[in-house]
């Protein structure tokens, strides 16, 4: 969720453009594993996706509520759709349909969210959302070579192993780990979605919301950006890219993973 970017468990470059970044040779140094976010890097899932999903359901109980373009780019600075709708009511006042109490509110916000995950896998499932370019490429170069492959998202769990599914396919998908939703109790910028992962995992941390939450769990952060933070101040991140990339538009690959770990080591 938010900011696009994908942590590398186990450091820096300018912003880079449509530089291609390769390695020029095999690192001696691989990652133990890459986390990647979804929503942003998987796919750009946030503004043709989430926010149409959630526009659809407000229609469809008659809330009279529909989030524009930047209205929901501003919403995005907070984890998780549970979490922005409660904001967003909290902040300009709830439905005239909207329960009362603080309890049937809660579950008012679980139903809306429930039927938002409905249509949003809809979507995933008739491929209207297509992978982000690169991706499919730089999780089969991990997998090949022995390197785990998990998604750490604050979006729905079914919405995630729908995108993984679907969209990698279902024999890739049985060899990524998915972490996502209400798994832990603190989302993104909170590091704990990343060190469930690292701990699960059984690897350890080398040293926009997405990317405070990762480097806050000590992890080389890698950043495509998508088309809701092009604008970000990506400072504190290892490498900042467009998109992962696909010949003859690659940017980076596998061996560029390693080369960053490489740098740290000797720095």
């Amino acid at each position: 969720m938010g900011a696009s970017k994908f942590g590398i468990k186990k450091r820096s470059c300018e912003r880079l453009g449509v530089v291609k970044c390769m390695a020029s040779a095999a690192p001696s140094v691989l990652p133990k594993a890459l986390l990647f976010d979804c929503d942003g890097v998987l796919v750009d899932t946030e503004k043709d996706g989430h926010r149409v999903s959630f526009n659809d359901t407000f229609a469809e109980k008659e809330l009279g509520v529909t989030w524009d373009v930047d209205l929901y780019g501003e919403l995005l600075k907070i984890g998780g759709g549970k979490e922005r709708m409660t904001a967003y009511f909290n902040k300009v006042g709830w439905p005239d349909k909207a329960p009362t109490t603080e309890q049937d509110r809660k579950d008012f916000i679980a139903s809306l969210h429930k039927r938002k995950t409905e249509l949003f896998m809809a979507l995933i499932e008739k491929k209207l959302l297509p992978l982000r370019p690169g991706v499919a490429k730089l999780v089969e170069q991990a997998l090949g070579n022995g390197v785990k492959v998990a998604v750490c998202s604050t979006s729905n769990e079914k919405a995630v192993s729908a995108v993984v599914s679907f969209l990698l396919g279902a024999e890739r998908a049985e060899q990524i780990q998915i972490y996502a939703g209400d798994v832990v109790p603190r989302k993104k910028p909170d590091p704990a979605i990343y060190l469930l992962a690292a701990e699960t995992l059984g690897v350890e941390p080398s040293s926009g919301i997405g990317l405070a939450a990762a480097k806050a769990a000590g992890m080389t952060c890698i950043v495509t950006k998508s088309g809701y933070t092009g604008d970000e101040d990506f400072e504190k991140a290892d490498a900042v890219f467009d998109f992962i990339g696909d010949p003859p538009e690659e940017r980076f690959d596998l061996a560029f993973c390693g080369s960053l770990l490489e740098k740290q080591y000797v720095s």
